[in-house]
């Protein structure tokens, strides 16, 4: 597997407090913007012709929250038809914007057409049990938790793969996996922990994680109490080069706007 992150938008509009993309907004990238991302890394990593691997995972994730662009839908599409010899898996990840109910209805269709028998993920950024908190992290408007699960079951048909609620691991932020059972069921929904990458605006949020490769153990009690409530769970850890290089999160982008303050 290959994996390939784009970005959807030139910052983003929404904020979240542990992400450095948030506050430098400057508008969405065109359908030909993402798919020429995903050209030159595979022009990059493999010269002429196509993405010779055994699966090419396009992530719609890095800036920019892919639900409130449009253009994502025809990325997709033609996605598929720039790579038709290539097993193309591809994700979509939201906080779930009120503003995204209309796209996240075309992209089942799209879905539906182009990435059948679980060649497509979505995800939702969930981050914390408590609605005020969990407005705090992410300050935009967003579907309550029964609007999402009940987008989630309809959007999956058979062989798909079961929608992703992302939790990211901080201390004093509150995660009831009791809540999370009371809206959304273990047999459309999985759980992912992943840990919370060092950006400039989680620091300045003091914002700390809970876990890293060295403390995976402080994730066990999240693990088990999912597992108590039925839910398959996913510890995602990524590789430290990640957040050397600042690719995580808007880094580089901060990283840039630094360079040139």
């Amino acid at each position: 597997k290959w994996v390939v992150i784009v970005s959807t938008m030139y910052g983003c509009p929404v904020g979240c407090q542990m992400c450095d993309a948030g506050g430098g907004y400057q508008g969405k990238v065109d359908a030909e913007g993402m798919l020429w991302q995903v050209r030159e890394a595979v022009a990059q990593r493999f010269g002429g012709g196509g993405p010779r691997t055994d699966m090419l995972k396009v992530q719609f994730a890095r800036m920019g929250d892919p639900a409130l662009n449009d253009q994502v839908l025809e990325a997709l599409t033609r996605l598929r038809q720039t790579y038709p010899e290539t097993n193309v898996v591809a994700s979509v990840s939201t906080v779930g914007p009120t503003a995204a109910r209309g796209f996240l209805e075309r992209l089942k269709a799209v879905k539906e057409e182009h990435y059948p028998g679980g060649a497509f993920q979505l995800q939702f950024s969930i981050h914390s049990t408590d609605t005020k908190v969990r407005s705090r992290l992410c300050p935009i408007r967003t579907l309550t938790f029964d609007e999402m699960a009940g987008i989630g079951r309809s959007f999956r048909s058979e062989g798909d793969k079961r929608v992703t609620l992302n939790f990211c691991l901080m201390e004093g932020i509150p995660i009831d996996p009791r809540v999370v059972r009371a809206h959304f069921d273990p047999e459309h929904f999985l759980i992912k922990l992943t840990p919370l990458n060092p950006t400039t605006r989680a620091e300045e949020a003091g914002l700390v994680s809970l876990i890293d490769k060295d403390r995976e153990e402080a994730a066990k009690a999240y693990i088990e109490a999912f597992r108590a409530q039925g839910f398959d769970v996913l510890l995602s850890i990524g590789e430290y080069e990640e957040n050397q290089i600042g690719s995580n999160c808007g880094q580089y982008l901060s990283r840039i706007n630094g360079t040139r303050a």
